[in-house]
Protein backbone atom coordinates (compact mmCIF):
# COMPACT_ATOMS: atom_id res chain seq x y z
CA UNK A 1 0.00 0.00 0.00
CA UNK A 2 1.41 3.51 -0.87
CA UNK A 3 1.25 5.50 2.14
CA UNK A 4 0.90 9.46 1.77
CA UNK A 5 1.09 12.20 4.14
CA UNK A 6 -1.12 15.58 4.10
CA UNK A 7 1.12 17.89 6.44
CA UNK A 8 -0.22 21.56 7.50
CA UNK A 9 2.92 23.86 7.58
CA UNK A 10 1.23 26.58 8.92
CA UNK A 11 0.42 30.30 7.46
CA UNK A 12 3.83 31.50 6.48
CA UNK A 13 5.91 31.22 9.60
CA UNK A 14 8.46 28.41 9.53
CA UNK A 15 8.71 28.24 13.22
CA UNK A 16 5.36 27.88 13.39
CA UNK A 17 5.41 23.93 12.36
CA UNK A 18 4.48 21.90 14.84
CA UNK A 19 7.12 18.62 16.51
CA UNK A 20 4.19 16.05 15.05
CA UNK A 21 4.49 17.43 11.06
CA UNK A 22 8.80 17.76 11.78
CA UNK A 23 8.21 14.31 12.42
CA UNK A 24 5.79 13.64 9.79
CA UNK A 25 8.81 15.05 7.18
CA UNK A 26 11.23 12.84 8.12
CA UNK A 27 9.43 9.53 7.49
CA UNK A 28 8.42 11.08 3.78
CA UNK A 29 10.08 9.19 0.82
CA UNK A 30 8.52 11.93 -1.89
CA UNK A 31 8.03 14.83 -1.29
CA UNK A 32 5.55 16.26 -3.69
CA UNK A 33 5.85 19.94 -4.74
CA UNK A 34 2.69 21.77 -6.75
CA UNK A 35 4.01 24.94 -8.39
CA UNK A 36 1.69 27.57 -8.83
CA UNK A 37 3.73 29.77 -11.55
CA UNK A 38 6.78 32.31 -11.13
CA UNK A 39 4.60 34.90 -9.44
CA UNK A 40 4.45 32.49 -6.44
CA UNK A 41 7.29 30.56 -6.57
CA UNK A 42 8.44 31.84 -3.30
CA UNK A 43 5.88 29.06 -2.20
CA UNK A 44 7.76 26.35 -3.33
CA UNK A 45 10.46 27.65 -2.31
CA UNK A 46 9.57 28.12 1.59
CA UNK A 47 8.63 23.99 1.07
CA UNK A 48 12.03 23.22 -0.28
CA UNK A 49 13.49 25.11 2.97
CA UNK A 50 11.27 23.47 5.33
CA UNK A 51 12.55 20.10 3.77
CA UNK A 52 15.91 20.75 3.98
CA UNK A 53 16.15 22.42 7.55
CA UNK A 54 14.47 19.39 9.14
CA UNK A 55 15.22 16.17 7.02
CA UNK A 56 18.72 15.19 6.53
CA UNK A 57 19.85 14.78 2.94
CA UNK A 58 19.71 11.75 0.86
CA UNK A 59 16.89 10.67 2.39
CA UNK A 60 14.68 11.39 0.11
CA UNK A 61 13.14 12.96 -2.93
CA UNK A 62 11.33 16.04 -4.64
CA UNK A 63 9.34 16.11 -7.11
CA UNK A 64 7.77 19.22 -8.44
CA UNK A 65 5.49 19.76 -11.46
CA UNK A 66 3.13 22.57 -12.88
CA UNK A 67 -0.54 23.19 -11.79
CA UNK A 68 -3.03 23.17 -13.26
CA UNK A 69 -4.87 26.74 -13.57
CA UNK A 70 -8.25 27.54 -12.82
CA UNK A 71 -10.72 29.49 -15.37
CA UNK A 72 -10.90 32.58 -13.60
CA UNK A 73 -13.12 34.54 -16.14
CA UNK A 74 -15.61 31.67 -15.96
CA UNK A 75 -18.82 33.18 -15.03
CA UNK A 76 -20.05 30.08 -12.84
CA UNK A 77 -17.95 29.42 -10.41
CA UNK A 78 -18.58 26.38 -8.69
CA UNK A 79 -18.50 24.80 -12.19
CA UNK A 80 -15.53 26.33 -12.98
CA UNK A 81 -14.00 24.66 -9.56
CA UNK A 82 -15.35 21.29 -10.37
CA UNK A 83 -13.55 21.52 -13.71
CA UNK A 84 -10.43 22.85 -12.27
CA UNK A 85 -10.57 20.05 -9.41
CA UNK A 86 -11.21 17.01 -11.70
CA UNK A 87 -8.11 18.14 -13.97
CA UNK A 88 -5.84 18.18 -10.89
CA UNK A 89 -7.13 14.60 -9.52
CA UNK A 90 -5.87 13.60 -12.84
CA UNK A 91 -2.83 15.57 -12.04
CA UNK A 92 -2.08 14.24 -8.31
CA UNK A 93 -3.24 10.46 -9.74
CA UNK A 94 -0.33 10.17 -12.22
CA UNK A 95 1.61 11.64 -9.71
CA UNK A 96 1.26 8.81 -7.48
CA UNK A 97 1.00 6.09 -9.46
CA UNK A 98 4.28 6.96 -11.12
CA UNK A 99 6.43 8.88 -8.88
CA UNK A 100 5.12 6.72 -5.49
CA UNK A 101 6.55 2.81 -5.08
CA UNK A 102 4.25 0.28 -3.13
CA UNK A 103 5.71 1.24 0.56
CA UNK A 104 7.14 4.29 0.35
CA UNK A 105 5.48 7.42 1.36
CA UNK A 106 4.97 10.62 0.10
CA UNK A 107 3.89 13.92 1.52
CA UNK A 108 2.11 16.96 0.43
CA UNK A 109 3.36 20.26 2.49
CA UNK A 110 -0.13 22.32 3.07
CA UNK A 111 -0.39 26.10 3.70
CA UNK A 112 -1.83 26.39 6.76
CA UNK A 113 -4.72 23.95 7.85
CA UNK A 114 -5.25 20.59 5.49
CA UNK A 115 -9.07 20.63 6.92
CA UNK A 116 -9.83 24.20 6.88
CA UNK A 117 -10.38 25.80 3.16
CA UNK A 118 -7.74 23.24 1.26
CA UNK A 119 -8.67 21.68 -1.78
CA UNK A 120 -6.12 18.53 -1.43
CA UNK A 121 -8.54 16.40 0.59
CA UNK A 122 -11.44 16.51 -1.91
CA UNK A 123 -9.00 15.94 -4.43
CA UNK A 124 -7.51 13.07 -3.10
CA UNK A 125 -11.26 11.60 -2.88
CA UNK A 126 -11.25 12.34 -6.70
CA UNK A 127 -7.92 10.42 -7.39
CA UNK A 128 -9.56 7.10 -5.15
CA UNK A 129 -12.70 7.31 -7.41
CA UNK A 130 -10.01 6.70 -10.05
CA UNK A 131 -8.75 3.78 -8.69
CA UNK A 132 -5.55 4.89 -6.75
CA UNK A 133 -5.43 2.96 -3.64
CA UNK A 134 -3.41 4.92 -0.74
CA UNK A 135 -3.17 5.26 3.37
CA UNK A 136 -4.00 8.64 4.20
CA UNK A 137 -2.51 10.32 7.16
CA UNK A 138 -3.31 14.28 7.96
CA UNK A 139 -0.72 16.16 10.32
CA UNK A 140 -3.03 19.43 11.20
CA UNK A 141 -1.14 22.83 11.38
CA UNK A 142 -1.69 26.58 12.40
CA UNK A 143 -4.45 28.44 10.39
CA UNK A 144 -4.45 31.77 8.89
CA UNK A 145 -7.56 32.49 11.55
CA UNK A 146 -5.43 31.20 14.51
CA UNK A 147 -2.49 33.24 13.30
CA UNK A 148 -4.77 36.33 12.88
CA UNK A 149 -6.13 36.36 16.28
CA UNK A 150 -3.05 35.43 17.43
CA UNK A 151 -1.26 38.62 16.20
CA UNK A 152 -3.77 41.10 16.77
CA UNK A 153 -4.25 39.70 20.44
CA UNK A 154 -7.94 38.85 20.31
CA UNK A 155 -9.47 35.88 20.75
CA UNK A 156 -11.27 33.84 17.60
CA UNK A 157 -14.62 33.36 19.84
CA UNK A 158 -16.71 35.24 21.93
CA UNK A 159 -18.03 33.82 25.13
CA UNK A 160 -21.49 31.84 24.28
CA UNK A 161 -21.35 33.16 20.62
CA UNK A 162 -20.96 31.94 17.35
CA UNK A 163 -18.28 31.90 15.06
CA UNK A 164 -18.85 31.75 11.08
CA UNK A 165 -16.16 31.26 8.61
CA UNK A 166 -17.16 32.08 4.96
CA UNK A 167 -15.48 32.92 2.09
CA UNK A 168 -15.61 36.21 0.77
CA UNK A 169 -17.74 35.98 -2.14
CA UNK A 170 -20.36 35.09 0.47
CA UNK A 171 -20.43 37.39 2.77
CA UNK A 172 -22.86 39.42 1.16
CA UNK A 173 -25.36 36.62 1.80
CA UNK A 174 -24.97 37.05 5.47
CA UNK A 175 -28.50 38.31 7.35
CA UNK A 176 -26.61 39.45 10.08
CA UNK A 177 -22.48 39.78 11.07
CA UNK A 178 -21.76 39.28 14.39
CA UNK A 179 -18.44 37.10 14.81
CA UNK A 180 -17.37 36.24 11.20
CA UNK A 181 -14.05 35.07 9.75
CA UNK A 182 -13.53 35.66 5.73
CA UNK A 183 -11.07 33.99 3.95
CA UNK A 184 -10.41 33.43 -0.21
CA UNK A 185 -11.77 37.42 -0.41
CA UNK A 186 -10.25 38.64 -3.68
CA UNK A 187 -12.69 41.36 -4.24
CA UNK A 188 -12.61 43.38 -1.39
CA UNK A 189 -15.92 42.03 0.26
CA UNK A 190 -15.86 44.28 3.29
CA UNK A 191 -16.05 47.70 1.28
CA UNK A 192 -19.54 46.78 0.21
CA UNK A 193 -20.54 46.58 3.92
CA UNK A 194 -22.78 49.81 4.83
CA UNK A 195 -23.68 48.79 8.54
CA UNK A 196 -21.99 50.78 11.47
CA UNK A 197 -20.84 48.87 14.60
CA UNK A 198 -18.26 46.34 13.33
CA UNK A 199 -14.66 46.04 14.22
CA UNK A 200 -12.34 44.33 11.72
CA UNK A 201 -9.10 43.00 12.23
CA UNK A 202 -7.27 42.47 8.84
CA UNK A 203 -3.94 40.49 8.23
CA UNK A 204 -2.02 39.58 5.26
CA UNK A 205 1.44 37.40 4.55
CA UNK A 206 0.93 36.17 8.51
CA UNK A 207 4.25 34.77 9.84
CA UNK A 208 6.11 36.26 6.53
CA UNK A 209 8.54 38.92 6.33
CA UNK A 210 5.68 40.54 4.69
CA UNK A 211 3.08 40.49 7.15
CA UNK A 212 0.48 43.23 7.54
CA UNK A 213 -2.09 44.13 10.02
CA UNK A 214 -4.69 46.41 10.16
CA UNK A 215 -7.48 46.67 12.64
CA UNK A 216 -9.94 49.29 13.68
CA UNK A 217 -13.85 50.28 12.77
CA UNK A 218 -14.58 49.08 9.52
CA UNK A 219 -15.92 52.28 8.14
CA UNK A 220 -12.78 53.62 9.01
CA UNK A 221 -10.06 51.45 8.10
CA UNK A 222 -11.66 49.67 5.34
CA UNK A 223 -10.32 52.08 2.68
CA UNK A 224 -7.26 52.10 4.32
CA UNK A 225 -7.00 47.82 3.89
CA UNK A 226 -8.31 48.48 0.31
CA UNK A 227 -5.13 50.46 -0.59
CA UNK A 228 -2.48 48.17 1.09
CA UNK A 229 -4.02 45.17 -0.52
CA UNK A 230 -4.00 46.66 -3.77
CA UNK A 231 -0.35 47.77 -3.08
CA UNK A 232 0.60 44.68 -2.28
CA UNK A 233 -0.54 42.55 -4.82
CA UNK A 234 1.19 44.79 -7.25
CA UNK A 235 4.35 44.87 -5.49
CA UNK A 236 4.44 40.90 -4.77
CA UNK A 237 1.90 39.66 -7.72
CA UNK A 238 -0.07 37.57 -5.27
CA UNK A 239 -1.70 38.26 -1.65
CA UNK A 240 -2.85 36.00 0.78
CA UNK A 241 -4.79 37.19 3.36
CA UNK A 242 -7.72 37.06 6.23
CA UNK A 243 -9.96 39.52 8.71
CA UNK A 244 -11.91 38.86 11.05
CA UNK A 245 -15.39 41.38 11.43
CA UNK A 246 -17.08 41.66 14.61
CA UNK A 247 -19.79 43.20 16.31
CA UNK A 248 -19.29 45.84 18.54
CA UNK A 249 -21.70 46.61 21.53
Amino acid sequence: MKKLLLIGIGPGDPRQITLEAIEALQQADVFFLIDKGEVKRELVEARRQLIERHVRPGNYRVVQIDDVQRDAQASDYREAVQAWHAQRAVLYARLIEDELAVGEVGAFLLWGEPGLYDGTLRLLDLVRQRGVEMALRVIPGISSGQALAARHAVPLNDTGGLLTIVPGRRLSELADIDNVLVMLDGRNAFDHIAADGLFIYWGAYLGSEDEMLISGPLQEVKERIARARKEARVRKGWIMDTYLLRKVW
